[in-house]
């Protein structure tokens, strides 16, 4: 069975709420400020604290004639500061973002450390700077939507509405056979980039049903089954103003396994596990009665040894629920079921 996608629309304040209580998304503090265009993302997690956009030699021409630069040309700001009111919105025909905003403004200069100097930081869903007549940069992150634009601040009222083209995803994953999965075995990571080379962490350590808000855009998403090798990939797109809900099917069981005298025995204790794949790399160990593995489908070969004494016993895993594996204390052939 193939993956499951469903999309539907979402209402930005239920959104809002539901960012709130996932704490696992890798945002820092005081995310980098992107260059002043609207980003479909931003890595997280790099620097707890603003930095100037850098500009590589293999970064496109015209990707370094940017509105920060031709802001950096004007005058800095001077005179009497003036109102500006900010307020941001998922798509353009949307409603205005009601919880859940973080807005930084920057002027074009750079400080002592090279870095845009900030002017002001807000957390209210519709922002009011005093800010002297000039050009700044203005930065909004919701969830792991972001987006920067350029503003100029003139005499008089001033207002700017930012549109992060942002929708959301809830990651959830079962065994094939719709074989529900404990939560306490699944997790998720998110990646933006197309390539393999290119992709940085959006979120990682996700838990089933947590919802995550971000632009537009595809992104690379991996579910881990256990800890061993269990492991689905698959490339999401995230609709602009929708809730993209997302089942992952593993073809993975879980597996316990235990030392027995006799077919049905209790498990003897003090034993020293260890799991091969069919080509010989060990790729789980453990010392108790009754270890427990995820493991993907395949051919594998267990060892148990108890004092100077091994046991041995091939089995194949496949897809479906738990099951138990039984070794008895006398020496299993690499071919014994």
């Amino acid at each position: 069975m193939g993956d499951r996608v469903k999309r539907k629309p979402f209402i930005s304040a239920l959104l809002a709420a539901l960012v709130l209580v996932a704490p696992t998304l890798v945002v820092a503090e005081d995310p980098p400020v992107p260059l002043p265009r609207r980003a479909e993302r931003m890595p997280a997690g790099t620097e707890a604290t603003p930095a100037v956009p850098q500009v590589s030699a293999t970064t496109p021409a015209a990707a370094q004639t940017t509105a920060v630069e031709a802001a950096a040309q004007v005058a800095q700001p001077v005179g009497k500061p003036q109102e500006v009111t900010l307020v941001a919105k998922v798509t353009e025909d949307g409603q205005d973002i009601p919880d859940g905003l973080t807005w930084r403004v920057f002027e074009t200069r750079t400080d002592a450390s090279g870095e845009l100097a900030l002017a002001g930081k807000s957390e209210d869903a519709k922002a009011s700077f005093e800010l002297v007549p000039g050009s700044y940069v203005v930065h909004v992150a919701y969830g792991s939507a972001q987006t920067t634009e350029t503003i100029t601040v003139s005499d008089g009222s001033n207002s700017k509405e930012l549109v992060l083209d942002a929708g959301a995803i809830r990651l959830n994953a079962a065994v094939t056979g719709d074989v529900p999965i404990p939560i306490n075995l699944l997790r998720f990571d998110i990646f933006s980039g197309s390539t393999d080379a290119d992709r940085q962490p959006v979120a990682q350590s996700l838990g089933p049903n947590d919802v995550v808000t971000l632009n537009a855009g595809t992104y690379h998403v991996v579910s881990y089954f256990g800890d061993v090798n269990a492991v689905v990939r698959a490339d999401l797109r995230v609709e602009p103003g929708q809730m993209t809900d997302a089942t992952l099917y593993h073809k993975a069981a879980q597996v316990s396994f235990k030392l027995v005298s006799e077919v049905g025995g209790e498990a003897i204790a003090d034993i020293d596990w260890t799991v091969k794949t069919g080509d010989g790399e060990q790729i789980f160990a453990a010392t108790g009665a009754f270890p427990a593995a995820v493991l993907g489908e395949g051919e594998y070969e267990v060892f148990a040894k108890r004092g100077d004494q091994v046991y041995n016993r091939a089995f194949q895993v496949q897809a479906g629920p738990a099951k138990e594996i039984e070794v008895l204390t006398t020496v299993y052939s690499a071919a014994g079921t």
